[in-house]
């Protein structure tokens, strides 16, 4: 019988393998290179490696990029609401610099670099990423531009 506990403490204890998994990849014609990831804190690399794990299994030989998730973040590839084209509508063209909702709300960095606690609970990142890719493209993300957009967040 797993507890709560144990439950939530098994991804921390993955890290290790999946940073080992992360870096081994090979990078492959066509691919980008994987994402540095090394000043990402525990709970963000366990993030990391939960959504390349779901990519993985769509492609076993999925690497994170960080600099696909730049362009998916920065990019306008419509599909979503008019007044939210982009990431950057809301949150601006720097994850460590704050955003304003469409109402003028202020949203804080994305960057775990200057807001630490970013990324760190994957139900929430799991949210915002559902409720954000609807906004901007007019659909859910794939596991792989998860993947990439947190790889790229987690870089900056």
């Amino acid at each position: 019988m797993t507890t709560r506990v144990a439950r939530r403490l098994a991804p921390a204890a993955l890290i290790p393998a999946a940073l080992v998994l992360l870096a081994a990849v090979p990078v492959a014609a066509g691919r980008a290179a994987p994402a540095d990831v090394t000043a990402a804190g525990p709970a963000q690399r366990a993030v990391l490696a939960a959504q390349v794990e779901a990519a993985r299994a769509a492609d076993p030989g999925f690497t994170p990029s960080a600099e696909r998730g730049r362009t998916l973040f920065t990019g306008s590839p419509g599909g979503g609401k008019p007044d939210s084209p982009s990431c950057t509508s809301c949150h601006g063209d720097d994850p460590r610099q704050g955003g304003h909702s469409r109402a003028g709300k202020p949203i804080a960095p994305l960057a775990p670099s200057v807001v630490p606690a970013r990324l760190t609970d994957a139900a929430d990142v799991a949210k915002w990423l559902r409720r954000n890719c609807a906004e901007v493209l007019g659909r859910d993300c794939t596991a792989a531009e998860k993947a990439d957009l947190v790889a790229f967040l987690i870089s900056q």
